[in-house]
């Protein structure tokens, strides 16, 4: 090996060793231990046996592989760390759906729809409700904004014949008092919920509760209805299995775009992972350019059509909610 190759090996290894190192460190701080102060003293003990065991140990390869060894316990204890649905929940994600299929008809219990007077002061309300698959006649793609263009929380909504729509938002069900972070996402912290609820609930909240309001756009999809329906199922299939076993949300890979993709992915549709989707704002983007959405208009102009922000402070409670929304939204029909 020339010296050349061998320096960029070295400054790989230490690269990965830096972050592995940072994952363990951060890993511990926000684990299931107890004590503050045992999690705090872990994690700086990991940063610095690390840093001491690479700088007293002259034979490097032996310092390595003991590293690996200890990365390796580690990782199994991680790994040891299990999800729960009994914990002191946030109100709004405090009761997971689910559902009773028989046939065509589908029974989703626990439906949300809150009635709200500021984001953290609602009345919260549940309901039990039928939806008969023979009658689901479209998908429509739902993106909310809040920072910029790059990041989106994107929901699916699903529509039937002489029915109010039932959307679908994958979030983090965290617990009282807990904030979000995208850095504590990776490590554990926040169980994954379905929340299936009415579209006046899921869409309000942003559009006219949440301080300052989010930007809400929403696509007509081209799936086809057999696809819909299999979609649909997935789903179904997803709020069941958290409902009997919980899992954990990661901001990376068990989030509110990768989870979509991999629900169509599962009967064999076309969607891939890639930048769009990790940077979710660009999802609608990433659907329109793979045919997914109507094309009669270029996206910038579709994008700018599908803000349905006024629509629905106009709306307001009404019961038909989700055909004002959609009045002249391209392809909507209505």
């Amino acid at each position: 090996m020339t010296r050349a190759a061998a320096l960029v090996l070295r400054s790989l290894v230490a690269v990965a060793v830096a972050l592995m190192t940072a994952w363990a460190a951060l890993g511990v701080y926000w684990s299931d231990i107890q004590s503050p102060a045992a999690r705090t003293s872990l994690a700086v003990g990991i940063v610095l046996a690390t840093v001491l065991t690479f700088a007293l140990c002259r034979r490097k390869g032996k310092a390595l592989a003991g590293y690996l060894a200890c990365f390796l316990l580690f990782v199994l204890w991680w790994s040891g760390i299990a999800p729960s649905n009994a914990r002191d929940w946030q109100r709004d994600v405090a009761v997971l759906p689910h559902a009773e299929v028989h046939g065509d008809l589908v029974t989703m219990r626990d439906v949300r729809d809150f009635s709200y007077t500021t984001e953290t002061d609602y009345q919260p309300r549940y309901h039990d409700k039928t939806y008969d698959l023979a009658k689901l006649d479209s998908v429509d793609l739902i993106a909310v904004y809040w920072m910029g263009d790059a990041i989106a929380h994107v929901m699916m909504s699903f529509g039937f014949v002489g029915q109010d729509s039932l959307c679908f938002s994958i979030e983090t069900r965290k617990e009282a008092g807990e904030e979000y972070s995208s850095l504590k996402g990776f490590f554990k912290q926040y169980e994954l919920v379905y929340v299936a609820a009415e579209e006046r609930d899921l869409i309000r909240l942003r559009t006219d509760y949440r301080n300052p309001p989010e930007d809400v756009y929403l696509y007509r999809t081209n799936i086809p209805k057999e696809n819909a329906r299999k979609l649909f199922m997935e789903y179904v299939k997803q709020i069941n299995s958290l409902y009997a076993k919980p899992e954990f949300y990661n901001t990376l890979t068990t989030n509110c775009t990768t989870n979509i993709v991999s629900h169509v992915r599962a009967f064999g549709g076309k969607a891939r992972y890639n930048w769009k989707i990790l940077l979710s704002g660009y999802a609608p983007q990433y659907v329109y350019d793979m045919g997914g959405l109507d094309n009669s208009l270029p996206f910038e102009e579709l994008r700018a059509r599908s803000h349905v922000n006024p629509a629905a402070r106009a709306a307001g409670d009404a019961p038909d909610f989700s055909a004002r929304i959609r009045g002249g939204l391209p392809g909507m029909g209505y």
